[in-house]
């Protein structure tokens, strides 16, 4: 792989930050900072912290955390520490914490599984517990379904060893399990890529907590399976449901892009809920790159050389 010049990487970071840019455009911007990885890249996206789109923060987060990268660990627990943080912001920085994956990080996760707010404690102890899971399972001791996920994702927890549909739907919906456990579950109906088991992981958002609704939604988005679709749709138009979750519909909607997809999205444009409008106009974006001969999502890096 011929190296990025950090000139070219800078570019991107200033797509990313400049706030007078369409929002997809910073996205695009973002995932392809992701991709290239490195110091540069962190750097660009660790100050963009400061924007006012809790969508876009979030974003940011989860993208650290996939990068696996220890260097990126001091900004995201700044960003859990800081009660100013939105939710879902501070949400996705200890979830990124726990992708990571470094047990420098557990007395941290351990002091916030105690926050007052519970979609930031419930994910500090899935991650603390994920820390904890590594520390006992290193790479060379991985269980047989480990090496199990299509996706390409670091995930919140490793998946269940069950390939049983009815028996990890059982888990999903039990809410005398942990979260960990729940989610170990998720993992592998997600991993197992059938309707079956997609309708099932449906069923999860009826589930009590919307942290474990998001991440069902989220699952969804990357199975794409059109059954999956009016449940979405459901949430999404729920006005009452958490906004975290509402948000992962959309977004899972628009991996989906069918052109129910495509229209309901486009319904939920001026919602009164920010993260919410900000998703579908993103969400729309990826419907539109799916239905697309584009050769890549984020292609910011093309685009900043090109002009």
């Amino acid at each position: 792989m011929i190296p990025i010049p950090d000139s070219a990487v800078r570019a991107i970071g200033e797509v990313l930050n400049n706030r007078d840019r369409p929002m997809k455009e910073r996205f695009r911007a973002l995932f392809t900072l992701r991709n290239i990885g490195g110091e540069c890249a962190l750097e660009c996206i660790g100050r963009c912290f400061d924007d006012d789109s809790a969508l876009l923060k979030h974003e940011l987060a989860y993208c650290l955390g996939q990068t696996q990268d220890v260097r990126a660990i001091p900004v995201l627990m700044k960003v859990l520490a800081d009660t100013a943080q939105e939710p879902m912001v501070r949400h996705e920085a200890a979830e990124a914490l726990g992708a990571i994956g470094d047990s420098s990080v557990e007395d941290i996760l351990l002091q916030y599984s105690k926050d007052p707010v519970i979609e930031v404690a419930e994910t500090c102890e899935i991650a603390l517990e994920r820390v904890r899971w590594l520390k006992q399972n290193p790479p060379e001791k991985k269980e047989p379904l480990e090496d199990a996920n299509p996706y390409d994702s670091v995930d919140p927890t490793p998946p269940s060893v069950s390939e049983s549909v009815s028996e990890l739907k059982d888990i999903l919906m039990d809410d005398s399990q942990s979260l960990f456990n729940r989610y170990r579950a998720m993992f592998s109906l997600r991993n197992l890529r059938t309707e079956e088991a997609t309708l099932a992981l449906a069923s999860g958002l009826r589930g009590k907590s919307a942290l474990f609704r998001h991440e069902v939604a989220f699952v969804l988005g990357q199975l794409q399976q059109e059954c999956s679709i009016p449940f979405l749709v459901q949430s999404l138009r729920d006005p009452e449901e958490n906004e975290m979750v509402r948000h992962e519909c959309a977004e899972a909607l628009g991996a989906i892009a069918t052109e129910e997809c495509t229209r309901v999205l486009n319904e939920y444009l001026k919602d009164e809920k920010r993260v919410v409008k900000e998703s579908c106009e993103v969400a729309l974006d990826m419907s539109e790159y799916e239905n697309s001969p584009e050769f890549q999502y984020a292609d910011t890096l093309t685009k900043v050389n090109d002009s």
